[in-house]
């Protein structure tokens, strides 16, 4: 069945593009104003004017939706770390008390505690919060979020992170594309033995998962006390064997040569870059890199220095945002909230911040041929806000202005009035 959905103020598409948008194009967004759009099945059918849509042999017979406001492609959440057991409430009364990263971590805080409260739990509830999460990222917007493992750290946790992840995703809208982030930290039974640790899950937990096809990307953390840049390297090639593609995380602490590392390995991205240098960021355009920014966790963290956004879009480089879900960093899965602060405190333009967390997102996520654009041809999945004006969507921050959200052609989320 088509559906025709007319009453639009704008839609926001952008110029059709094989590669990600970067300098000048990422404000070049093309807005069709009094529009409409022809969905049939799971894909756009037509995009337009009112009463051009209106002509296409497929509208007569098709379902009249009248909406208001903005509709913007589905937003893509290209780094995530959605599954967790419990949030980090007692780190947060702490920090903000004005403990010190240390002091929380001897108090028993910290991703260690993470660890412990993922390895205790079952599956069924482990799936239960993952559903009720995916509910939320609907209900503000998102229509795909990546989603890391990185919490279990060892073979049975990661793996049943993966599985949950898969079962979740068949009973969910929200696209869920997981990443195998074994390498996040060294868990305690490996006494701080990096090389012992990255042995293990090569050895053990990458062919498995790979045999069971159980997630398409791998992660690591490149950051002196975690993994280095020789051993991301190494790490990335070597599930580049197993058909995994690389991603990441990297610059985030310091600059400590994870973006050279990744490029070099053929990742699809590098996540954080808050230290990215020069060099880093002339690499990320050469290779092609997408470098995703997570404003969120530097926000809450509350971390003056923030990713360098304008010399990364002035060098040409294609720049991606992401929430940085996670339970001790960044508790946030509104994507409008993350658009407010990149303009906020990155200096984005309202068009480049919407470009980052749509298209530039599919990109981050080897997507963006199906997503992360309004396009013929393309999935229909919309985000529709209660907006006159696209930049209503960052000048209003700390709320949710959506109205529907679209999946695959399916009203998933509708606004009660």
């Amino acid at each position: 069945m088509s559906i025709l959905i007319t009453g639009f103020g704008q839609i926001i598409t952008f110029k059709k593009a094989d590669a990600p948008l970067r300098g000048k194009d990422m404000r070049d967004i093309n807005i069709i104003k009094r529009g409409a759009i022809l969905i049939g099945g799971k894909k756009i059918l037509a995009i337009g004017k009112e009463s051009e849509v209106k002509r296409h042999k497929l509208s007569k017979n098709a379902k009249h939706i009248k909406m208001r406001g903005v509709a913007l492609p589905g937003f893509v959440d290209s780094h995530t770390h959605s599954i967790f057991a419990e949030p980090r409430l007692k780190d947060f009364s702490l920090r903000v008390s004005g403990a010190s990263y240390q002091e929380i971590k001897t108090a028993g805080g910290g991703i260690i505690s993470s660890i412990n409260a993922v390895r205790k739990q079952n599956p069924a509830e482990m799936e239960r919060q993952l559903l009720e999460r995916a509910k939320k990222f609907l209900e503000c917007g998102t229509t795909t979020a990546e989603v890391k493992t990185g919490y279990g750290l060892d073979f049975k946790s990661e793996i049943k992170m993966l599985q949950v992840i898969k079962n979740a995703s068949l009973k969910t809208s929200l696209e869920m594309p997981a990443t195998l982030l074994s390498a996040h930290c060294v868990p305690p039974e490996f006494k701080g033995d990096t090389k012992k640790y990255l042995e293990f899950i090569m050895a053990e937990i990458l062919p498995f998962a790979a045999r069971k096809r159980l997630a398409a990307f791998v992660d690591i953390f490149c950051e002196k006390g975690y993994f280095s840049a020789k051993e991301s390297l190494k790490y990335l090639f070597h599930a580049k064997q197993y058909g995994f593609i690389g991603k990441i995380h990297a610059e985030q602490l310091s600059n400590s040569g994870g973006i050279a590392a990744g490029a070099s390995a053929g990742a699809i991205s590098a996540d954080h870059a808050d230290y990215a240098n020069l060099s880093d960021i002339k690499v990320a355009k050469q290779t092609g890199m997408v470098l995703t920014l997570l404003p969120a966790s530097n926000f809450y963290l509350g971390i003056n220095k923030y990713p360098n956004a304008r010399k990364m879009i002035a060098s040409g480089a294609a720049v991606a945002l992401a929430t940085d879900f996670n339970p001790g960093t960044s508790p946030c899965l509104n994507m409008q909230e993350v658009l407010s602060l990149a303009c906020i405190n990155m200096g984005m333009t309202p068009e480049e911040s919407i470009v980052a967390a749509t298209i530039n997102g599919a990109y981050a996520l080897n997507m963006a041929d199906r997503i992360g654009s309004i396009e013929v041809g393309k999935q229909a999945d919309i985000a529709i806000f209660d907006a006159e004006d696209y930049r209503e969507i960052s000048y209003y921050f700390g709320g949710n202005l959506n109205l529907m959200t679209i999946k695959k052609g399916r009203i998933v989320y509708k606004k009660m009035r």
